[in-house]
């Protein structure tokens, strides 16, 4: 089982070897070295390195086109030709490129374009222009083709990411063929401004996707959201083919019943759901169904049951946190029977607690049974940020492992998340209370 497990590219290495052609092999040990680099987009940044190129070894082409056709981070993939801090070392490093990786590419009944980007600054035409004619020294023999060429080659200028100092000159210039684009359209594809069901406190779609890739969703994998909310979570694991489902204590939400969250719609109509949602991209097969039910309490049979757990906890800030139960001093015997249409009462659910019951035995961030893969943080304010955990089960629950937090030091600072609502509108207090003070002063 996989609870949000993995690296935010997901690649899957076929056994299959890069060239088919028996002509081919003979290049297939120099091509087995080459670089690629990544253009990215900056968006995100919290959840990757913050460059907006990077440069990968080790691996093939084939590993290259399966990174992107997941990732919705990277815009495009490169094979990298040269590099260099001037247009001077870059042509010396073109020149010492092999020039039989070259040439399967340049042949004279090929087609061919090359683009330029720039990186925080905007290049005049004619300044594109003069970066394109220098480059006359390749040896490409093919015909340009700007509509639909059979080749692509980018020159790409990094003038660093600092937009108040933008240099004159790029810090770093890069040229390759182009391999693929990365899944951008996604984010647009899937928007919530555009989604059939939507929520207070709805996923927003790039880090959805995100996500996803951290778990390692696959086709029919099974994968489950125990705050399953308007199911953002699901809509991107389904576009993956995995079957999803879910719980949430909401029966408003579940239900797709109650007030609105569009400012120009005032109730729900009777197909807001989360069936819908899929149905609006065409994955409603991989739909297997959603409950009201409470995540702190057991309902699932002790075995494995999914492939990954995927979830945003509530914070308490938009939407309330709840639990069932009371404050009450009642207890009622385990084989009281319940009405089917019975609503529990509910209570104050804190961070903490959720912590601790978000997965029965199994706590976040800390369990035996679980293995931390990577630790993410986003920074949302000044005194406030949320964390992105990754983690992996190792081993099958034992009977000690429901309760090893409660000797484990690490897990007493978790108890000051129980204020975090009020920590989070104190400091949004705060801040309203100094721009109220500057205008008073200012208004003097």
């Amino acid at each position: 089982m996989r609870s949000l497990s993995g690296t935010l590219f997901h690649s899957s290495v076929s056994n299959r070897t890069y060239f088919e052609s028996a002509t081919n092999m003979a290049t297939s040990h120099s091509r087995s070295c080459l670089q690629y680099l990544l253009h990215l987009a900056q968006d995100n940044l919290d959840f990757r390195l913050p460059s907006p190129f990077w440069c990968l070894d080790g691996l093939s082409e084939e590993d290259v086109s399966s990174v992107m056709s997941r990732s919705v981070c990277a815009k495009s993939a490169f094979e990298l030709w040269g590099h260099g801090k001037t247009h001077s070392e870059l042509r010396t490093s073109l020149l010492s490129y092999p020039s039989e990786n070259m040439s399967p590419f340049m042949q004279k009944d090929s087609t061919y374009r090359i683009n330029v980007y720039t990186f925080n600054k905007t290049l005049e035409f004619a300044d594109r222009i003069k970066r394109i004619d220098a480059m006359e020294f390749l040896p490409f023999e093919g015909t340009v083709s700007l509509k639909s060429p059979q080749h692509c080659f980018c020159l790409l200028e990094d003038y660093g990411t600092d937009p108040n100092n933008i240099p004159e000159h790029p810090n770093y210039i890069y040229f390759g063929r182009w391999i693929a684009d990365g899944q951008r359209e996604l984010i647009r594809s899937h928007s919530v401004k555009n989604r059939h069901f939507i929520g207070n406190t709805s996923m927003e779609s790039g880090l959805s996707f995100i996500m996803a890739n951290h778990a390692k969703v696959s086709e029919n994998d099974l994968v489950f959201d125990p705050f399953v909310g308007t199911g953002s979570l699901l809509v991107a694991c389904s576009h993956f083919r995995a079957y999803v489902c879910g719980m949430d204590i909401d029966y408003n939400t579940i239900h797709g019943r109650g007030r609105s969250s569009r400012k120009d719609q005032k109730w729900r109509g009777p197909d807001e759901n989360i069936r819908a949602n899929l149905r609006q991209y065409g994955t409603e097969e991989m739909y297997v169904d959603v409950m009201v039910s409470d995540a702190s309490k057991p309902v699932w049979r002790k075995a494995a049951l999914f492939d990954a757990i995927i979830t945003d906890p509530p914070y308490g800030i938009r939407e309330s946190t709840r639990r069932t139960g009371s404050h009450k001093d009642v207890t009622r015997s385990p084989d009281v029977f319940y009405a089917e249409s019975h609503v529990p009462v509910s209570q104050a659910y804190h961070l903490s607690d959720i912590f601790t019951d978000l997965y029965s035995e199994e706590m976040v961030p800390l369990h035996p049974c679980l293995r931390l893969i990577s630790n993410c943080e986003q920074t949302l304010s000044s005194h406030t940020s949320r964390r992105l955990i990754t983690m992996e089960k190792i081993k099958n629950p034992e009977e000690l492992d429901s309760l090893a937090h409660l000797a484990d030091p690490c897990f007493s600072p978790y108890q000051g998340h129980n204020a975090f609502r009020e920590k989070y509108f104190s400091g949004q207090n705060k801040r309203c209370g100094k721009e109220d003070s500057k205008t008073v002063v200012n208004g003097e």
